[in-house]
């Protein structure tokens, strides 16, 4: 960042405003502070009887592999909402309400948080959308684990397939280290 998005004029100057630990990009003209935070990407664990579904990427990152319908989250939507919204972007599809949170992932080398639901799939109709090459419902045996494309739907998939005979709702957590060791 280089120029003050609130007044226009300012040069911004990256330090520690006073009262904070962190730099930050201050305005040297009118003093606002321009915070960073992590994005939030938000998506779904569609489901129909016992199989789940997955999108094959039509975009980078990852074109051509296997993930859960997933995005960003938009200004002004809820978590849940944004979920559902990239379910039906990316795969044409419905999900019954209410969605239950399933897993949340920090990647820190990226600024990013993952979170996704459980959700059950309205029905079966259901087809790739712009950023999708195909869509497609697998079970444990079938799914592409080695055709994945994140490692928080790694996660979040082998977690789902390892608490399905609990039946008891979870919330799983952790930490992703992407970064280059």
């Amino acid at each position: 960042m280089k120029f003050c998005s609130n007044c226009g004029s300012g040069n911004l100057k990256f330090r520690i405003p006073d009262k904070d630990s962190l730099p930050r990009y201050v305005c040297d003209q009118c003093q606002v502070i321009h915070y960073q935070n992590p994005k939030l990407v938000v998506g779904c664990i569609p489901e129909i009887d016992g199989q789940i579904l997955l999108c094959r990427r039509a975009i980078e990152p990852r074109y051509g592999y296997w993930t859960l319908p997933a995005g960003f989250m938009e200004n002004g939507e809820s978590v849940e909402e944004g979920a559902a919204r990239e379910t039906r972007e990316e795969a044409n599809a419905i999900l019954r309400k209410p969605l239950k949170l399933f897993s949340i992932f920090s990647i820190p080398a990226i600024n990013q948080v993952h979170l996704f639901f459980k959700a059950k799939l309205l029905d079966r109709t259901f087809c790739s959308g712009i950023e999708s090459l195909e869509v497609k419902l697998f079970d444990k045996t079938s799914l592409p684990w080695k055709e994945l494309a994140f490692a928080t739907v790694r996660k979040t998939l082998q977690h789902y397939y390892d608490d399905v005979p609990s039946r008891v709702d979870k919330v799983f957590t952790g930490t992703i280290d992407t970064s280059p060791r």
